[in-house]
């Protein structure tokens, strides 16, 4: 999967993901994926666009996905009987059982 850096974790559209040899912001990312539909839906894609396409729609998915976590490593609960407990500790807690 693609490596991904944040520039700033409040923003998804600063958010950069490597793609063949530099970074592509999410905002070109995106414009690029709906061109590739644009286009397959009027005349089709070569193997190449199709190939490219599903890269791109991997990388944007893993791009979501890492946003997501970071979110959420970043929320506590408060229990029940008033301790907080941070998600990701929480998460690491379930798996060990």
């Amino acid at each position: 999967s693609a490596p991904v850096c944040a520039a700033d974790a409040q923003k998804l559209t600063y958010f950069r993901v490597w793609e063949e040899g530099e970074f592509v912001t999410v905002e070109e990312m995106t414009a690029r994926i709906n061109a590739l539909y644009h286009k397959s839906q009027a005349e089709g894609l070569t193997e190449t666009e199709k190939e490219e396409q599903d890269r791109l729609r991997k990388a944007y998915v893993a791009n979501v996905r890492a946003n997501l976590r970071g979110q959420l490593d970043n929320i506590s609960i408060v229990e029940k009987d008033g301790t907080i407990t941070d998600l990701k500790d929480r998460k690491k807690q379930d798996k060990q059982k």
